[in-house]
Order: C-alpha cells, then structure tokens, then sequence
C-alpha cells in the first residue's frame, strides 16, 4: 500500500473527482427505481476541535471501537481462555499515562462526562465496559468514510483530518482505493452503542418477557414428554429469541409499519408460532399424530411441522400488523430470498419507497420490513447468502435493508464452529457489504431487547442491513431425545394445562384453509381432469398499437443508430404488414397487451433489459445522459400495468428465489426470470426443487412464475446447449399411464413460433388458476426468418396450440410421421424439403407437460397409412424429452416409437466443432431413413 504520498493541501479536488458515481442508468429514476437521496451530514466544528487537539485519545477511544469486541464476553459457553494484550487498546501505546486528565468531550458518547474532565484510567474502565463487556459488543468500525459530507474544501479537510494519522502527510491512499460509505453511519452507531448501558427496561417489560421464556420452555418442555421420538426443533437454549419479537413488533407498530415479512428455519419456529403468532396448538399435535395439517378436501401432499407457513394480523399495542412468516425448506437459508421478493411485492402493492409516485421522498420500508433469521453454520456455509446480500442495494431488487438474526448455536449439526467457518464469527459475511453486527449473550434477554431497538433504529435511520448476533447454544443437542425434567411456577403450570387441552381436542381439529384468500380469492386450484383453453388472442389493431409504443421514445431521446435502423424501423414495418412478426415483437406484444389490461410484469436476469442475444431492448439507453426509457411504461390508454426492467447480479439462487417470492405474493404480476443459457438454471436447482416445483403440492402455495431458458445445439459446447429439459419433466407429475389435466404441478413447453411464445405468457395471468412456466427458449429462433408468425396468428378467438399440425404433406401419402418439439423442428423441415420427402409428417409438441394426448390423437387419426413413429430430437438419448414421450406414448396411443438423437452421453454436447457437425447431419438425416 503506498504511503505518503499526497500532502493535505492537495488532496481536496482529487477527491471530488473520485467521489462522482456513475448513476444506475438514470439519474431521474424508472418505475421500480428511484435514486437514493444525498444525505447531509457535518460533524460540528466543536467535536473536530476537540478530536484535533486530543487526536491520541481519540486514536485510542477508536481502537476501542475497532477492536474491543475481540475482548467482549458475549459467549454464554464461552470455554476460551483470556485474549492475549492488544497493544492497540494500551493508552501507552498513544503517549497516555494513567493519571493524565482528558476531556471526553466529542471523542465517546458518555452523557455523565460531557461536561467534566476524567483520566486516562478511568476513560478506559468506561471504554472496557462498553466496548468489552459480557452483554453486548459491536462491530462497525469497517463502515468507511463517506462522500456525502465532501461539500468544500475546508469541510473536506476538517472531515478527514480526525481520520487519519494526523501527521503532517495525509494518509489518504486508503481512501482512495476504497468504496465510500457514510461516515455519518459510523457517527450514529458509535453514539447510540455507547449510550446502551444508559438504558433502562421497564418491570412491566421485565415481566412480560419473563412469561415469554417460560412459555417457551413449557413449550418444548411439553413437546418433549409428549413426542419424545420426534425431531422438534425447539428453542431450547436460545428462548430470548421471543424477546427479540416482542420488541420487534412494538418498534414495527410505532413507526406505522404495516407488514412484517419473516423468513426463518427450524429452531424454535414452532413455539414462537403457537406463543406469539397465534398458531393452534392443536394443529401442530395433530401433524404429529400423522394427519394433514390442511382440510380434508385439500389434495396437498403437506410437510413437517418445522417448515409451518404463518400469515396472521396482528393486534399489537392496539395496533394492526400483518405477520407472514414464509415456507422454509429442510435445505437451510433457502427461504431467504423468497423472502426479500415477497417483501418487495408487498412493497409494491402498498406503494412503498419507488413504487410511490405520489411521494418522492418516501423510502424502502416505510410499510413493510423483512426480518430473515440464519442458524450460525448456515449463514457461514451456504452461499445464498452471498448473493442475497450482493442484492441489497441493487436497483429493482432493494428492498430498503433487512433485519437479521443469527441464531448462534456455535454447531452445525454436529460440527463445532471452528471447522465450519475460516472466519473468526459467524456473522462475517455482513461485512462484505459493510452492515453493522451486535453480537449479544443470548442469557441476557435484557440487553436483547435493548440491541434489538438499536438495531430496529439503525434500519429506520438509514434504510440498510444490520445484524444481530444471538450468542446461544443447543441445550439438548441436535436429536432432542432426552428427557428433560421441568419445574412447574405458576404460568408455566397455566401454560401446561392448556397444552394439555389442546393436545386432547387435536384428533377433532379441524385446520382451517391457509390458501386462496385475500389477494388470492378470485384464484383457484387447477382441478381440471382435462388440458383447458383460454383465448388469449386480441383485435390486431390494438396489438399493433401496442407494438409501435414498444419501440416509440421522445424527440429529445438520443437513440443508438444501429438500434433505430435494426431493431426498431424493422419492428415498425413488420408491425405494419403484419407479417413475418419476430420472438422478441411477439413478446412486447404479450407483456404490452397484459399491461393494457391492468396486470403489471416483472422481467428479472442478467442482462434482460437489451437481452442475451441482443433481440430485446425493452430498455433504452440514452447515448449521451446514460439515461433510461422503457417504452411500453408510456402506454396510453388500458388499465396502467407496468413493466419493471430488472437487470440482475450474476446470481441464479439468490435471484430465482426472489423472484418466486414476488410470484407466490401476487398472482396478477407476470413474475419472468430469464436465465442466460438455459443451463444456469442449475445454478438455482434448490429454488427449482424446493419451491417452484413443489411448492403447490406441499403447501398450496400457486404460482405463475415464468423461467425463459435459452436451449439449442448450435455448437456451443456442453455449458450452453442444454437447459436439461430432462430434469424438469422428471420434476412434473405428469402420468406415464393417464391423460394429464391442468392440475399438472408444472406447464413446461418448447415453442416454434412467436405467436405460440405470445399466447402461452398471456395465457399465465388470463387462467383463473396459477402454475409455474418453463419456457424452453430459443436462440437461433429469435431470427429465423421461418420461425415468424403473421398477424392472423394474434387475432381475438386463438390460443397457445398444445400440437402443431403438419400442413404442407397429403395425409394419405404419410407412411413416416416424426414427432419432435423446438427448434429442431426447422432442421427436419429443411432437410425434408432438401431431400424431397413427401412420405413423411412432421408433428410438434410445443407442450410436454401437460402431455397434449388428446391434441396429439387427433393429429394421428389423419394419417391412416402411416407405419412408422420416430421421435427425434437433437439431444443425447438420456437427456431430452425421449424418456419422458415415449412411455406415454406407447401407452396412451398404443404405437411403438422409435428413437433417434444423439446416443447416450455424460455431457450435453461435444466440444470439437468436427464431431459436432458431423452429429447435426446424422441427427438431421437419419428420422427420415428409419
């Protein structure tokens, strides 16, 4: 690192100049989007006085604050001996003696010395019992300097001054290389944290909190006599974790929050539903006792007791709060970011922060919090968590910062800390975006609620992520078969009794139902034995008006000239003869169209706004300002849907869960998140697996989320050919031996044409019932001046076509016909033209699941002479969708199939450009020789 380099008196224009940020493609702000405020913050010239002319001290009271909580005690178990001296923390390491007087005076926070004079020993008594005490320590020394406060020179130097080494060479280089935060933040956490020990908490509150532990030990006290051979979870050990609600959702109701949304796993999840959130207990004793915990007449599959759903309101010092705790699975941390996007849909739905076009100045969070709960292992380990936290602060998907606890067992499993992490806490992933940590003794239920109303300040204050560490421990182990022996005071023998009363009525419970209510009341499930169509088609006039707006931008807007002559005059003129309509105008007409008709849309991944493939430009950037402008926001007329452009980190876990939670929030937005290649997806498996798929079967939860895969053997090699269709229809629950309906868990379709991709998003919010959407999308199809659609394809009166006739052959010279589904199709009909076939029919399945049996029967019946069936596809033969068509349809048509592809392979594709053409000839020429 280099030193000493820049003299003061040189420094101040340098950094203006470094401090100018580039803007996120809009200084003005976009729907969904709206820049943050500049904060003002000076510290006064009578604290920078007194800082400058005790600038050791001020060292040393900083040191304390750096590193004190390397010292603290906050470890109820702690079995580690004494730390070795820090010679940071020795006042002599700064020139201080014992007995020499200071005034503390703007260097700490200490209300009972503002006005006097101490010494050097007693200014560290005070600083040990703040900084290293055996309640509390604080880490937020690493929020670094700001830019907010660089306003002229003079404040410039004053500001920084107190900062660095105040010697007569400015260290700056530091600065230089870092990113800027607010100074103002580390100000506002040093005066608060060091004030902590001047509060108080009230008897009644005292009170209060102690029926809250003891009802939490009853709890799993009760569960553990009772189901002794189960697995439950409990809070044994960490109860104060009840403590931290309480305050919670005092602090939500007196800043008029109106939505808590919580994610948090297993460990003593069910007791705080039962005690806080009004969960029956009798619901829970019934699951145990092998029953369903949804009505009878509900056909979910269900789940264990530790991933119970909550949404409940709240009563809480006379005021309202909606509480939704969302669905968890068994794969720990998961649940995050369903989390944070159910939070921001709310957000949305409430008109919070940049959904508020009525107050400009309104914030993130004003109405609703996420609050996410991390066991200390999994928070450690998993890296959702890194991609959650990356996505904090990023336009389209900041929600105005989260609130988190670490449930601190210091074990994993079975694992101790030490060989789960490579970093000394388990908190350390916070610091990667510079969000402050409490760590707390979790004995101390006391000091929790005191931490728990900083934390819930700082989050008002500046609308970030904080942390709170839960020092705690497993008081039984991970198994919790124990026997646990209890005494019985008085509210815990009440407690007990109506324990007892509940587990006595559980066989008689009947649960309520938890789905289709509220937002979701003109949704039902997908009951249908049969496949259903809805007319998803539209008068083209409208449709055409639509298209022109999508590419329509204002006079002063500075258009790319390449994007004004390829993309959007050739949109124009396509649009106008209503020929030759391309994947990506076919799309703008489908979201244009759902806009027009009140619904908003949400197009979320990398890179998005312009496309993968370059085809979209949904987004356009001005060539001079940097400024953005998505057309289709300026559609005139209609019921005012929007389009929020969500360009997104490179993240596939963090950002798919998101998305699912805005999906599972809101069934009237067109939640799509379009992966960069289709295989990506599997960057996002445990979001696939444990909540779009299953969700619906396990807890009712519907959802119209829409995942784009690009998908296509064009010689890209393994990575990008494949978005592994296979996976997915082994994840269906369609039937090998009966027709499917649309109570399929999953629609998964591999379009041929614009106008199929057109009615089959629509077709997602005009059904009166929810399912999840894979798209086997195209690539070479964006531009394939076969694969267009005309505007008869559009009109009022069509739909998404599950089968795609063969209409250029004579059906009565059929002898051969070759099913097959996507892009390989035009392959096939090239080389049929080429090779002069007319023996032969070419039928597509654009959808798989549902498997379109009756569509495809009806095909058949028109070709009484043929012979042979062959299905042909262009991926490896245990890959694709062979394994999943011909069970089905060698069972349910009663004709054998014949298969041809690429042969059996551990990878996608092949890597060597020879071999690759050579298996595109074979694949092309061989269905038509068998």
């Amino acid at each position: 690192m280099l030193r000493h380099i820049f003299r003061v008196k040189t420094t101040v224009t340098l950094f203006h100049s470094i401090t100018l940020r580039r803007a996120y493609h809009s200084e003005k702000g976009v729907f969904g989007y709206r820049p943050r405020p500049k904060r003002q913050f000076k510290v006064s010239d009578e604290i920078l006085q007194s800082r400058n002319a005790q600038s050791n001290v001020y060292r040393w009271v900083e040191a304390y604050r750096k590193h004190g909580h390397k010292f603290a005690n906050v470890n109820p178990i702690s079995i580690k001996g004494p730390q070795s001296p820090l010679d940071e923390l020795n006042p002599a390491f700064y020139g201080l003696e014992g007995k020499e007087n200071v005034k503390p005076q703007g260097l700490l926070n200490a209300p009972e010395l503002e006005t006097t004079t101490t010494t050097v020993d007693e200014l560290e008594l005070l600083l040990k019992q703040i900084y290293c005490g055996n309640a509390v320590s604080a880490e937020f020394a690493y929020i670094e300097i700001t830019n907010a406060f660089v306003t002229d020179s003079s404040s410039s130097f004053q500001n920084l001054k107190f900062l660095t080494d105040f010697s007569d060479t400015l260290y700056i280089c530091d600065c230089l290389l870092m990113n800027f935060q607010d100074l103002e933040e580390r100000e506002w956490l040093s005066k608060h944290f060091e004030q902590l020990k001047t509060q108080t908490v009230s008897n009644d509150t005292r009170k209060q909190i102690a029926e809250l532990l003891i009802k939490s030990q009853a709890w799993d006290n009760f569960m553990a006599i009772k189901f002794p051979t189960v697995k439950r979870y409990g809070g044994e050990g960490a109860e104060t974790l009840l403590a931290f609600f309480w305050q919670l959702l005092r602090d939500s109701v007196q800043v008029d929050l109106t939505h808590l949304v919580v994610a948090m796993s297993h460990r003593g999840r069910t007791a705080l539903q039962t005690i806080m959130l009004n969960m029956r207990p009798a619901k829970v004793f019934r699951k145990l006792r092998g029953e369903s915990e949804f009505p009878k007449d509900c056909q979910a599959m269900s789940d264990v007791i530790s991933h119970f759903h909550t949404s409940e309101d709240l009563n809480v010092d006379g005021k309202a709060i909606h509480f939704t705790m969302v669905r968890n699975p068994s794969h720990l941390e998961a649940g995050n970011p369903v989390s944070m996007g159910k939070t921001r849909s709310k957000q949305q739905t409430v008109k919070d922060g940049s959904f508020n076009d009525d107050d400009p100045t309104m914030e993130f969070s004003s109405k609703v919090l996420n609050v996410i709960l991390h066991g200390d292992a999994a928070f450690a380990g998993q890296g959702v968590n890194q991609e959650c936290l990356n996505t904090a602060y990023v336009p389209h998907y900041e929600i105005g910062g989260s609130l988190h606890v670490l449930i601190n067992n210091q074990v994993g499993f079975t694992t101790p800390g030490e060989r789960g992490r490579s970093t000394d806490y388990a908190s350390d992933l916070a610091k990667t975006i510079q969000a402050p940590v409490f760590h707390v003794n979790g004995d101390n239920p006391e000091m929790l609620i005191q931490v728990t109303k900083l934390a819930f300040a700082y989050q008002r204050q500046f609308r970030k992520d904080v942390f709170i560490d839960l020092n705690c421990f497993r008081r039984w182990g991970h198994n919790e078969l124990d026997d646990p022996t209890f005494t019985n005071p008085l509210i815990r023998t009440i407690y007990l009794e109506y324990l007892n009363a509940e587990l006595a009525v559980a066989s008689e419970y009947e649960p309520e139902p938890s789905y289709f209510q509220k937002q979701w009341q003109h949704i039902t499930s997908a009951s249908s034995d049969c496949v259903t169509y809805w007319d998803t088609g539209l008068d083209y006039g409208l449709l055409n008006y639509i298209g022109q707006q999508s590419v329509t931008y204002p006079d002063s807007f500075n258009i790319h000239p390449h994007l004004q002559k390829i993309h959007i005059e050739t949109r124009r003129n396509k649009l106008n003869a209503g020929e030759k309509i391309d994947w990506s105008t076919a799309e703008a007409l489908a979201i244009g169209s759902l806009m027009y008709q009140g619904y908003n849309i949400r197009l979320s991944g990398e890179d998005v706004g312009r496309g993968t493939f370059s085809h979209r430009h949904a987004m356009l950037i001005d060539q001079q300002n940097n400024e953005m402008y998505i057309p289709l926001n300026d559609l005139k007329g209609g019921l005012g849907g929007k389009l929020e452009i969500a360009n997104s980190i490179l993240s596939e876990e963090a950002v798919l869960g998101f998305e699912y939670g805005m999906a599972i929030d809101n069934p009237d937005t067109l939640i799509i998140w379009e992966a960069q290649f289709g295989d990506f997806a599997n960057g996002a498996q445990i979001i696939i697996d444990n909540f779009i798929i299953s969700g619906e079967t396990k807890w009712m939860d519907s959802n119209a989320l829409v995942m784009l895969l690009p998908h296509g053997y064009d010689g890209a090699a393994s990575e990008h050919s494949s978005c592994r269709i296979e996976r997915f229809l082994q994840l269906c629950d369609s039937k090998e031996c009966e027709s499917d309906g649309d109570h399929v868990n999953v629609n998964i379709v591999n379009p041929t044409t614009p106008a199929q991709y057109y009615h089959v998003l629509r077709r997602q919010l005009l059904r009166n019932f929810r399912k999840p959407l894979v798209v086997v999308a195209p690539k070479i199809l964006l531009r394939l001046p076969a694969a267009t659609s005309t505007h008869v394809d559009f009109h009022g009166g069509t739909n998404f076509q599950n089968v795609l006739p063969d209409v250029t052959v004579q059906p009565n010279d059929v002898q051969r016909i070759i099913l097959c589904s996507g892009k390989h199709y035009y392959a096939l009909a090239d080389e049929r033209k080429a090779q002069q076939i007319n023996n032969t029919a070419i039928i597509r399945l654009e959808s798989l699941c549902p498997f379109p049996l009756l569509e495809l029967q009806q095909q058949l019946a028109k070709y009484k002479n043929a012979k042979a069936f062959v299905w042909s596809q262009e991926e490896h033969r245990n890959m694709g969708a062979w394994n999943f068509v011909k069970p089905r349809f060698e069972n349910l048509v009663g004709k054998p199939l014949l298969y041809c592809g690429r042969v059996e392979a551990p990878t996608s594709a092949t890597g060597v450009g020879k071999i690759h053409k050579q298996e595109v000839e074979e694949v092309v020429c061989r269905p038509f020789q068998l």
